[in-house]
């Protein structure tokens, strides 16, 4: 199990699922051929074949004050997924989240930094029935942007039924505080707009004892695209605005002490991104 200490901020990383392919439908220009050849990638991001290795996975992030999960992966018993192999999934990821000391219960934000699904499944649990809470005690915080659009996405039979299953049941429950896309949670952790994968997507920028982390989200799934900042994603709301969205944040965090901390990046999970001749890379932490 990952950690990360920033200043007085503590950052632990949940594995749902990670390994190797996958990636291919999100990322088609990232081929074999393209990737293998670009050495820093090994052996935590590509084979030695030049296939994609990803991970789904939550960040808990604790502040002196309170505790806070950001994304919840693709969840338990939920069915109309795609890729097929996402329905009716039965891991332990909740066991694992108690395991390393965080019980549901105890978690005072979770923070979507967009409502796909692979970001919100464990928003709910199945529980006789119905969908609850995982999180009973705690505020989900989601960009009203990000809701409005989702929730009128009816001819999309995907993020319908996620929609329906892992975002809507919370709302009902009145635990959703809209926030801004630069909202500042507590005084370590604020937003940071990062649009074009979705229309209201945004990154979670920590910030203690002068020391930095970003996590991503998905204005980057894998870290080829720091390689290649202009390759979008197949599934990109706006994919000019995610090329642009990657161009300024690598230009703001490059060479700097930043950790940044990819949502689905496998591995190491984390490092200092660094300019690299016309380009940049990442240097695993």
């Amino acid at each position: 199990m990952q950690k990360w200490q920033v200043g007085d901020v503590t950052i632990t990383k949940i594995v749902e699922v990670e390994g190797p392919g996958g990636m291919e439908f999100l990322l088609p220009q990232a081929t074999p051929d393209a990737v293998k050849d670009i050495e820093w990638l090994k052996p935590h991001f590509v084979t030695e074949e030049g296939v994609l290795i990803a991970s789904v996975h939550a960040l808990v992030v604790e502040t002196p004050d309170r505790r806070i999960i950001v994304d919840t992966c693709i969840g338990n018993d939920k069915t109309g997924r795609s890729p097929e192999a996402w329905n009716n999934l039965q891991l332990p990821f909740l066991e694992d989240l108690k395991g390393a000391g965080f019980e549901p219960d105890s978690i005072d934000n979770v923070m979507c930094t967009h409502l796909h699904i692979d970001h919100v499944g464990w928003n709910t649990k199945l529980e006789g029935g119905q969908w609850m809470p995982t999180f009973p005690n705690a505020r989900y915080l989601m960009a009203e942007t990000e809701f409005a659009h989702w929730r009128t996405q009816e001819d999309d039979e995907v993020h319908r039924a996620v929609f329906a299953d892992s975002v809507q049941p919370v709302f009902d429950a009145d635990l959703v505080d809209f926030v801004e896309p630069t909202h500042k949670v507590c005084d370590e952790i604020e937003l940071v707009p990062t649009h074009g994968h979705t229309p209201g997507h945004v990154s979670v920028l920590i910030e203690s004892g002068g020391e930095q982390a970003l996590i991503t989200g998905d204005f980057m799934h894998h870290p080829c695209q720091i390689a290649h900042s202009e390759w979008s994603a197949t599934v990109d709301y706006d994919p000019d605005a995610a090329r642009e969205t990657r161009k300024t944040i690598f230009e703001r965090f490059a060479d700097t002490p930043t950790l940044i901390i990819g949502t689905h990046f496998a591995g190491a999970t984390a490092g200092h991104l660094k300019r690299d001749g016309e380009t940049y890379r990442l240097d695993v932490a």
